[in-house]
């Protein structure tokens, strides 16, 4: 058997460790696995008319050469956010101008096809793709078209529908809480308030348990738009309750006020996202000129990912590395691994795009004071959603 491995979408720590584990068991079989580099990205730009030219899209991975890769953050194969079926003029290479139609409103291109030809070339029967739910998405496609798929669930924003758990969550997580404590240094010696905003798009899951964990003073997420005005009433009475005169509010990035919208910016992706940040600046600023109190002003972005997955992480991505060969052993495909109150198991790789993971508000966010708020944990999952 020959394996391609890819890592798309935003990087996260436990990729690596997740990689390390496919290449270990493969070759315990005697099964050969190959790198995609740059993720969906390694497909498209494989010319098959120039498979020489092409070498830098794909990598022969073996325990020898992935031997201390679980030791850093990132992935060692790289990432893109490509989707091959849905490419834009300015996104589709050279070798394959004029081959594929743009059609629709946005003139996209379905480049699955050429897709196809370069697995079929490269020999891979199996693809084991790990990212979010837009890398999964595409790994949906290729099972829809017959090849065997083996889905791994990354996001720090754990939110791929179908598992309670995704690789890199721990870290970013770990990593929020231990800024979000440091920043209290400053906050607290200018008797400021702090408005540090996190990633997170649509969940606002990492967002309410870092807030949870660091003992935050209001949290706001991107499930529930907030009032500006009370917000700030109480982010001024937790400081003026503080008797070091400071307080500290978290905000998710896709976080949007009453009436208002999401900050974006920039050019769409393959997937039809721009950009967020930019809404923890707008709330410090609005909090300032409301409470005429200072804001320390903090954009954590990357800090989050950056870095050496922790042991959770480090354990979770080794475990569906390993749970995902042991399937392809067993002669299974088209599923993807998962954790499910907290045991390892597999659902259909087509979960990832039948659903949506968010914020239980009604059991964990008080949407009055923007707290925390767990209703009742029996039943609950260990990573609270």
């Amino acid at each position: 058997m020959r394996i391609g491995i890819l890592t798309g979408g935003g990087d996260v720590p436990g990729l690596n460790p997740a990689i390390k584990a496919v290449v270990n068991r493969a070759a315990a079989n005697g099964w050969e696995v190959i790198g995609i580099r740059r993720g969906w990205a390694g497909l498209l730009n494989y010319n098959l008319d120039d498979p020489e030219g092409s070498k830098e899209c794909v990598e022969t991975l073996t325990p020898a050469n992935v031997r201390t890769i679980d030791r850093y953050g990132g992935t060692h194969l790289h990432t893109s956010r490509t989707h091959p079926g849905r490419v834009k003029e300015a996104g589709m290479p050279a070798f394959l101008q004029g081959k594929f139609a743009y059609q629709g409103e946005k003139l996209l291109a379905d480049c699955t096809p050429h897709v196809l030809r370069v697995l079929e070339h490269l020999g891979i029967d199996t693809l084991i793709p790990i990212g979010g739910d837009d890398t999964l998405s595409y790994g949906v496609r290729m099972h829809q078209e017959g090849v065997r798929v083996i889905a791994i669930p990354k996001t720090m924003d754990n939110d791929v529908f179908g598992t309670d758990y995704c690789i890199g969550f721990s870290t970013a997580v770990t990593r929020s809480v231990e800024f979000i404590n440091a920043l209290r240094t400053p906050a607290g010696s200018h008797e400021r308030i702090a408005v540090v905003e996190l990633f997170g798009r649509n969940s606002g899951e990492t967002a309410l348990i870092s807030a949870y964990l660091s003992d935050a003073d209001r949290v706001l997420i991107s499930e529930v738009p907030f009032d500006i005005e009370r917000v700030s009433r109480l982010i001024i009475e937790d400081r003026e309750a503080n008797p070091s005169h400071y307080a500290v509010l978290v905000v998710s990035e896709g976080a949007s006020m009453l009436g208002g919208q999401v900050i974006e910016y920039g050019q769409e992706d393959a997937y039809g996202h721009k950009k967020l940040g930019g809404i923890g600046q707008i709330v410090g600023e609005a909090v300032k000129k409301i409470t005429g109190v200072d804001v320390v002003n903090q954009q954590l972005a990357y800090l989050m990912r950056a870095g050496a997955p922790d042991s959770l992480d480090r354990m979770v991505a080794s475990s569906y590395g390993t749970l995902a060969v042991q399937q392809l052993e067993k002669g299974r495909n088209g599923v993807m691994v998962a954790l499910q109150n907290g045991v390892y198991t597999t659902v259909l790789v087509d979960t990832c795009i039948k659903g949506v993971k968010r914020v239980d508000v009604p059991d964990l966010y008080d949407t009055e004071i923007y707290r925390p708020r767990f209703t009742h944990l029996v039943g609950k999952p260990m990573f609270l959603y």
